[in-house]
């Protein structure tokens, strides 16, 4: 494990998290994973947009950003309406030339610790419905599949099917 600084991302790390984003849409598609992510799928007004309305932070390691992730109190386009009882993680992405295995896990964590200072009881996230590898990572960081959700808009490209997880807020902490 390598020591992580999490923070809030400003206006001035738009391009830094694009970046990110588009490196690892890159890492999945020389791995096969296609149908995800594309490079230059979304720009610094997508993460901008999502920072007016919830939250994008960042994970600093010897000076470097190296992770991010987007944290939203709702998300109707996945869950349908609900009440305030859940924080949304998306975009979870690390830069895996920085940064060891395993970092990916104490983004999600911190993630699920920001959620529960919320006092929000549950931690959702989707994944696409084809990405078995995904599924079964958030599957052993102790989520559960509660649904799927066909045709979810997406940000700049064609509706896709997610499959719907979610875990205890609590259990997060550490």
């Amino acid at each position: 494990m390598i020591a992580l600084r999490f923070r809030p991302a400003h206006d001035t790390d738009l391009a830094t998290v694009v970046r990110l984003r588009d490196d690892a849409a890159r890492w999945m598609l020389a791995r096969g994973v296609t149908g995800q992510w594309q490079p230059g799928e979304l720009s610094g007004d997508h993460f901008r947009r999502i920072m007016e309305t919830g939250e994008v932070w960042l994970a600093e390691a010897a000076g470097h950003v190296v992770g991010a992730w987007e944290l939203w109190w709702e998300d109707e386009d996945a869950w349908g309406p609900q009440s305030s009882q859940a924080g949304y993680v998306h975009r979870l992405m690390v830069d895996r030339s920085r940064v060891p295995p395993g970092t990916g896990r104490q983004l999600l964590r911190a993630a699920e610790r920001r959620v529960a200072e919320t006092g929000r009881p549950l931690v959702r996230l989707d994944c696409l419905a084809g990405n078995v590898r995904l599924k079964a990572y958030y599957l052993d960081a102790g989520y559960r599949v509660v649904g799927h959700k066909e045709g979810k808009p997406q940000p700049g490209g064609a509706p896709k099917s997610f499959t719907l997880l979610e875990k205890s807020a609590q259990a997060g902490e550490e």
